[in-house]
């Protein structure tokens, strides 16, 4: 697993490990990384089959094994305690990691994910996967935005979307890995077993998320006994990106020490 240490570096520092959605990619959360560094030592990493991981994403094993992929950074690390931050997919891999091991995550913050499937983001991706094995891999990833992003926002980042465009062609994770990343995606479900989850949670939602209706996040925020719910009227499925300032603001707060 390729993963990168930004900020505090001293072993007992206070600790996040950031976890990406579908793409993999640790960039990911690059607007949240300087706002973040000042306080903690910051972990982002590449998921297996993606960036400079790289690899097979295995063919059984699901959100389980992604989150058998982080303990390989928790153990490489000598983690004893963490808070983990997980956009989308990550989130699913926070929850899992909660369930089978709490004593691990201090603080939970799940953006736009969901315990369970909805089936209008079983339709999107559904889309996706006809895009790639039909149109292939150039359509896949010109579309990719239109589920991440507002409108507005895309139309104002025109120039950026063009080379995260030739960025994502360049550096593809393979029809495999996708396939079987978004079958993961599909199969997870801990919606029964969100009272099990001990850890003190902060769940962001935006409203108008094209791809994770915000629903499943306030029944995230219903079913979790210490959920704090966030939720904006506009930022889409990747808020952390298109308003960062009061995102960073926002996980700031939820993270500072008690009292």
């Amino acid at each position: 697993m390729h993963y990168d240490i930004h900020g505090l570096t001293a072993p007992d520092a206070p600790t996040i490990l950031l976890s990406s959605g579908l793409g993999g990619s640790g960039a990911y959360w690059t607007p949240q990384i300087a706002a973040l560094a000042e306080r903690f030592r910051v972990i982002t990493y590449d998921h297996r089959g993606c960036g400079r991981t790289g690899g097979t994403v295995p063919e059984e094993g699901g959100i389980a094994a992604m989150a058998d992929d982080v303990l390989e950074i928790v153990a490489a690390l000598k983690l004893e305690k963490f808070h983990f931050m997980g956009h989308a997919l990550g989130g699913l891999i926070g929850l899992d990691l909660a369930l089978r091991r709490p004593d691990l995550i201090d603080r939970l913050i799940l953006v736009n994910a969901w315990s369970k499937a909805d089936p209008h983001s079983g339709r999107c991706f559904d889309v996706r996967l006809e895009l790639l094995n039909r149109s292939g891999v150039e359509a896949f990833v010109k579309a990719q935005p239109l589920f991440l992003y507002p409108g507005w926002w895309m139309s104002e980042n025109a120039e950026r979307l063009a080379a995260d465009d030739a960025h994502g062609l360049a550096h593809f994770q393979g029809r495999e890995n996708v396939s079987r990343r978004i079958a993961a995606l599909r199969a997870f479900d801990v919606d029964a077993r969100l009272a099990e989850i001990g850890a003190e949670t902060l769940v962001v939602a935006s409203r108008d998320d094209l791809l994770v209706p915000y629903t499943r996040s306030l029944r995230l925020a219903e079913g979790l006994p210490r959920a704090t719910l966030s939720l904006t009227d506009s930022g889409a499925h990747a808020v952390n990106i298109v308003y960062p300032q009061p995102f960073n603001r926002n996980i700031l707060d939820f993270l500072a020490p008690a009292g």
